[in-house]
């Protein structure tokens, strides 16, 4: 099953009615449609109430909602050390659970939080000489090495945490019979890396809780220096339920398979034919680009 994510749907004509949306997915090739958490309440009502909505995944915290600071329910930190913060993200990953349920779909897209809550400071400015073109040189060893120990040096608590967030998670979700797919993330200072999924999931059965690959996540990194791009299937790929497909251009992505630079080799070889594969296409890319993007990875293996 091929899958678009509601992320493309982010525009004008789509905002008024989803309803167009689906139609438009359909028309474009695409078999169902992902629910992304950027989609707020009155869009994913009435995407909802389309006729036998083909929803296969809601990517949590579905719908977006803010508070009355302004602040995004996408923002709570699954592995918070605050409490309150964990409970309050706990339960809007449930009630994505639950519309997920309602609508039919198989799977919801977790992110299971973050060391701290914001980036490493030693990423950003390596980020910025990246995009300057700086690539290699001793100060960019030294961010990369800074990053490294900082999260070494910080995880323990925060992955004790993301461990217990899960398990109550998954009790949730199996009697819903959910599968929780357990997103790599675009940052270093976010939870997991690649051994850190292995652990986390080793407990549950991929049907209760699985890896969920994200190409151009997986693909900034490797470009940062931090993490190799393949270590993520390699470790994980036999416990792969979906994955998140888009290309990058220099470290922005989401863009249409076929816009960017992507290797798109190594996702063939270690995605399993099975798993659910979306396409989280951003809103700027143009319908042609969107509905060439499934023959583009048919060519190369990526689907079926």
């Amino acid at each position: 099953m091929n899958s678009l994510s509601t992320m493309w749907a982010q525009q004008e004509r789509f905002v008024r009615d989803m309803h167009a949306f689906v139609r438009e997915a359909l028309a474009l090739g695409y078999d169902a449609v992902e629910v992304s958490h950027s989609t707020p309440e009155a869009p994913f009502a009435r995407l909802l109430s389309y006729p036998q909505a083909p929803i296969s995944s809601v990517h949590a915290p579905a719908p977006l909602v803010r508070d009355g600071d302004g602040r995004a329910n996408s923002a709570l930190n699954l592995a918070a050390l605050d409490v309150r913060e964990r409970r309050a993200a706990i339960d809007a990953t449930k009630h994505s659970i639950d519309l997920a349920r309602g609508a039919g779909a198989r799977f919801v897209v977790v992110h299971l939080g973050a060391v701290g809550n914001a980036m490493f400071d030693a990423e950003r400015e390596l980020r910025r000489l990246y995009d300057s073109g700086t690539r290699e040189g001793e100060r960019v060893e030294e961010l990369r090495a800074a990053c490294i120990r900082l999260r070494q040096e910080q995880a323990g608590p925060w992955l004790e945490a993301a461990a217990k967030t899960l398990a109550e998670l998954t009790a949730y979700a199996a009697e819903r019979r959910i599968a929780l797919g357990i997103e790599n993330r675009l940052h270093y200072h976010e939870i997991p890396q690649p051994e850190e999924a292995a652990w986390l999931l080793a407990d549950y059965a991929p049907e209760v809780a699985g890896y969920w690959h994200d190409v151009g996540h997986a693909e900034v990194q490797w470009r940062l220096g931090l993490v190799d791009r393949r270590l993520w299937l390699d470790t994980n790929g036999a416990r792969c339920i979906g994955a998140h497909l888009h290309d990058v251009t220099g470290l922005a992505d989401h863009r249409a398979p076929g816009n960017g630079d992507v290797d798109w080799r190594y996702i063939a070889e270690g995605i399993p034919p099975d798993a659910l594969r979306v396409f989280e296409i951003n809103q700027s890319q143009p319908a042609e680009d969107v509905a060439r993007a499934i023959p583009y990875l048919r060519e190369r293996g990526v689907i079926a």
